[in-house]
């Protein structure tokens, strides 16, 4: 079975609802709370690198904390470098859950998207 790290917020409904669809195909989970702890800017760009995705997928532009800082005005004038040290600063501007093993990444959780990337494909499931 595969180790997945997974950043979320325990109180998010998305979240523990992508952590018990995870578990439920039999992965091990590495959770880390994306509040207390966000990923650094170092594992944001690693992440960024692996999902395929455009940076601004990343935001949680929905969120308390991006409307709060008026990003949506302000994101276009950011660097890649302002947005990632964003991102890293305030954990819950990520969009949530960001699931990793450490070569693909998943952001935020649809199911039939995780269905793709995250059905335990070894004999044990």
């Amino acid at each position: 079975m595969s180790k997945l790290k997974v950043y979320q917020y325990p109180k998010c409904s998305t979240c523990r609802s992508a952590v018990k669809w995870l578990q439920g195909q039999g992965h091990e989970l590495e959770l880390q709370h994306i509040a207390e702890q966000p990923p650094t800017v170092e594992e944001l760009r690693e992440l960024l690198a692996n999902s395929g995705l455009e940076l601004k997928k990343f935001f949680n532009t929905s969120g308390e904390v991006y409307k709060s800082l008026g990003l949506k005005d302000k994101m276009a004038q950011l660097s890649e470098q302002e947005k990632l040290e964003l991102l890293a600063s305030h954990g819950m501007l990520n969009k949530r859950p960001i699931v990793t093993d450490g070569v693909k990444v998943t952001v935020g959780f649809k199911e039939d998207q995780y269905a793709e990337a995250w059905t335990n494909t070894s004999s044990k499931a």
